[in-house]
């Protein structure tokens, strides 16, 4: 079976290049369209008045801006000039979940940190995304 559309959920940081160069050799391997996806979750907090931050939304705006600009950078580092760029606000396992059903993506690759002791049972995003996704799951494992 050769897989169609390639989904690569990265979190822009700097162990995300191993991740995304897994899926585009995947994706070339079986000439799938190949689509790097990242969900900004910006969650709000109410500091009882006692400092005055910028509007909610003006704040969520700088970060959906910073994102296209470093995953562009990602995608540029990967040397592929033709790749969908996907960034959404929300909850991250959710939303890359729902853009694999939205979008007929049968390979969704994403990093997990590798972690110890109570870490490593606490859910994770990779979890939450393994055991939802409607589709097949790449992991690779990232960082020590």
């Amino acid at each position: 079976m050769s897989y169609q559309h390639v989904l690569c959920a990265v979190d822009l940081s700097d162990d995300n290049l191993a991740v995304a160069v897994r899926a585009a050799e995947l994706a070339r391997h079986d000439n799938a369209r190949l689509s790097l996806i990242h969900v900004v979750e910006y969650v709000p907090i109410d500091l009882a008045n006692e400092l005055v931050l910028p509007h909610q939304q003006e704040i969520e705006e700088q970060l959906l801006k910073r994102a296209k600009k470093l995953l562009g950078e990602l995608a540029g580092e990967m040397g592929l000039d033709v790749v969908s760029e996907i960034i959404v606000s929300g909850q991250t396992r959710s939303e890359i979940i729902q853009f694999a059903r939205d979008h007929e993506v049968d390979l969704i690759v994403m990093g997990k940190h590798r972690k110890h002791g109570i870490f490593s049972i606490l859910g994770s995003t990779a979890n939450g995304v393994l055991h939802h996704a409607p589709c097949d799951i790449l992991i690779v494992h990232i960082g020590e």
